[in-house]
């Protein structure tokens, strides 16, 4: 198995503001926890994601990426009153996306979508992270086609999108794969059908801890996904593309 950037994980940490979501509190997962799940997998860097029950909290991100060290970056939820120096001083900690959770909440709405990231790429080059239903990107496939740097979450949840998707594929838009216990389409199916469309679009991601998801991550998705690429991109898949999309080195 080639090296890792983790593109897709969740660090939960109970010392810093968490915010139950649809009567959902999650378990503790500390960076602790997470370095001991991927003994084996040769994780190398990767991105710790805000989910939609840490809301606008940044503590827990910026300790989270103390702690993981160099290689390791984030994606946070920012409200659209977030000041120009709060978002340098973002960046500066290693912070490189920002997530709209259009499907759990806990994030800047939709209707501050564009706005919002034009604002952060503009200003320290941030892309944007959508946690949505695939079925739901018709209605934006024009705002996200027309934004620079975009990736949607878990092979966009559902196949009933999968069209719109690999439209915004053909568009530069960015796609992990991850979440493979949570998703209702079939995940080899799906990238390759990315891959044919475009090889850098794909990036690997454990979803460790797997919060609400019908089963959790196991190495096996990885075995999966190595399989579905096929040798000549695996390592584009699992650290190339992720770590450019991300700019790790300037972590």
């Amino acid at each position: 198995m080639p090296q890792l950037f983790d593109a897709h994980f969740h660090i939960i940490d109970p010392a810093y503001p968490l915010v139950e979501n649809n009567g959902f509190m999650p378990e503790p997962f500390l960076a602790s926890d997470y370095v001991d799940q991927v003994v084996g997998l040769d994780v190398a860097g990767g991105a710790v994601v805000s989910g939609s029950f840490q809301a606008f909290d940044q503590g827990y991100l910026v300790d989270a990426l103390a702690a993981l060290g160099p290689g390791f970056v984030g994606v946070t939820q920012i409200p659209v009153s977030t000041t120009d120096a709060e978002i340098r001083s973002l960046n500066s900690a290693g912070i490189r996306a920002i997530r709209f959770n259009l499907r759990r909440g806990g994030s800047a709405g939709l209707e501050d979508l564009e706005t919002l990231a034009r604002r952060v790429h503009d200003l320290v080059g941030w892309h944007t992270e959508l946690y949505v239903d695939s079925r739901e990107l018709g209605d934006l496939e024009s705002i996200l086609t027309a934004l620079p740097n975009v990736s949607i979450d878990h092979l966009g949840m559902h196949r009933g999108g999968l069209p719109t998707l690999l439209r915004l594929v053909e568009n530069g838009v960015k796609v992990k794969a991850t979440g493979f216990g949570r998703i209702e389409i079939d995940p080899v199916e799906t990238i390759q059908a990315i891959m044919a469309v475009d090889p850098t679009a794909l990036m690997a991601g454990t979803d460790l801890p797997s919060t609400r998801a019908a089963r959790p991550f196991n190495s096996s998705d990885l075995d999966v996904l190595a399989e579905a690429v096929g040798f000549n991109h695996v390592e584009d898949v699992f650290w190339n593309n992720a770590a450019r999309f991300y700019r790790a080195t300037e972590s």
